[in-house]
């Protein structure tokens, strides 16, 4: 598997990670398959995103993928930063091995999950471009915590717990 420079630098040398206290906005996003997880904060004044900082546990490619896309909506508004997808963050990167594209797809994720956090802090409507993704996440949300549920109805479990 052969990375480009551009990849190889921002995995090295990644841009913007850490966390922003009191963020506008919070998204995390993973994949269950392969385990990566990401983690946006964004700072957001009259519609700008002025500040970004991200942390991921994951792969080189999510690292690299993480770092390209702060760089990539850090001082633009939130349309434009709605605008940013998967495949702009491939492109920044000079290419990402065709396993690794799913990567990008979390960065992309992220921002929109960070965004919708920050739409429901301030009690606004989404805009139409994050409503199906936001209809997607509460999708995915209440799958998650239907099986979680179930795992946490099962008599094994319970055992174990309250031996705990």
């Amino acid at each position: 598997m052969l990375y480009s420079e551009k990849v190889m630098d921002h995995f090295e040398h990644p841009r913007n990670v850490g966390e922003i206290e009191n963020a506008d906005g919070v998204g995390e996003v993973g994949n269950p398959t392969c385990g990566d997880i990401m983690r946006i904060y964004l700072k957001i004044d009259n519609d700008i995103i002025t500040d970004v900082k991200f942390k991921t546990f994951g792969c080189g490619s999510a690292i690299a993928s993480s770092s390209m896309a702060t760089e990539l909506i850090k001082g633009k508004s939130i349309k434009e930063a709605l605008e940013l997808s998967n495949k702009a963050v491939v492109e920044a990167l000079d290419g990402l091995p065709s396993r690794k594209i799913h990567c990008s797809v979390l960065a992309e994720e992220a921002i929109k999950a960070a965004l919708v956090d920050y739409y429901e802090k301030n009690g606004l409507e989404l805009p139409p471009e994050i409503k199906d993704f936001y209809k997607k996440i509460i999708n995915i949300n209440n799958k998650i915590l239907r099986r979680i549920l179930t795992f946490l109805s099962h008599s094994r479990f319970q055992k174990c717990y309250t031996f705990l």
